[in-house]
C-alpha cells in the first residue's frame, strides 16, 4: 500500500482539497508554492498510463476543476500541471500555481508553510470546488 493510498484509506491525514468517488486532492506537503495540490485515483496505480483511457479521462476533468478552484483562491497567472511519477508509486498530477514556468521547476527549493497556513489554502480551495460543482 502506498503512502498516498494510506492517505486516501485515512490513515495518514492529509490537507483535503477535494474529493470524489474516484479522485482524492489534497496539499503537498513539499509545495512549490502556496496551494501546490496532487491530484491522484483512490485506485493504487503505480504509473500514470497503466490508468485506462477512461480513468486518464476522468482524472483531468476531476484537475481541472480543482486546478479552477486554485485559481479562485490564489493569486496566479495560471495553474500548471505536471505528472512526474517517480517519487511516490501512485499515480498523480502535481498542480501549481504559477506567475511564470519558472514556478514549475521541481528542484526550486520547496516552501514551507504553518499548519494552519495549509489547512486555511486547504479550507478555501475545498470550499470553492464544492460551490462550483
Amino acid at each position: 500500500m502506498t503512502i498516498f493510498s494510506k492517505i486516501v484509506a485515512g490513515e495518514i491525514p492529509s490537507y483535503k482539497c477535494a474529493e470524489n468517488e474516484q479522485f482524492y486532492a489534497f496539499l503537498d506537503i513539499a509545495p512549490l508554492a502556496k496551494g501546490h495540490t496532487l491530484v491522484i485515483p483512490k485506485r493504487e496505480v503505480d504509473y500514470f498510463f497503466d490508468l485506462t483511457d477512461e480513468e486518464i479521462a476522468a482524472m483531468q476533468v476531476f484537475a481541472k476543476h480543482v486546478a479552477e478552484a486554485i485559481k479562485q483562491v490564489l493569486p496566479c497567472r495560471k495553474v500548471g500541471q505536471a505528472v512526474l511519477g517517480l517519487e511516490v508509486p501512485h499515480a498523480h498530477i502535481h498542480l501549481v500555481p504559477m506567475q511564470s514556468e519558472g514556478d514549475l521547476n521541481f528542484a526550486s527549493p520547496k516552501k514551507q508553510f504553518t499548519p494552519e497556513e495549509m489547512q486555511q489554502t486547504a479550507d478555501a480551495i475545498r470550499a470553492a470546488f464544492e460551490k462550483a460543482s
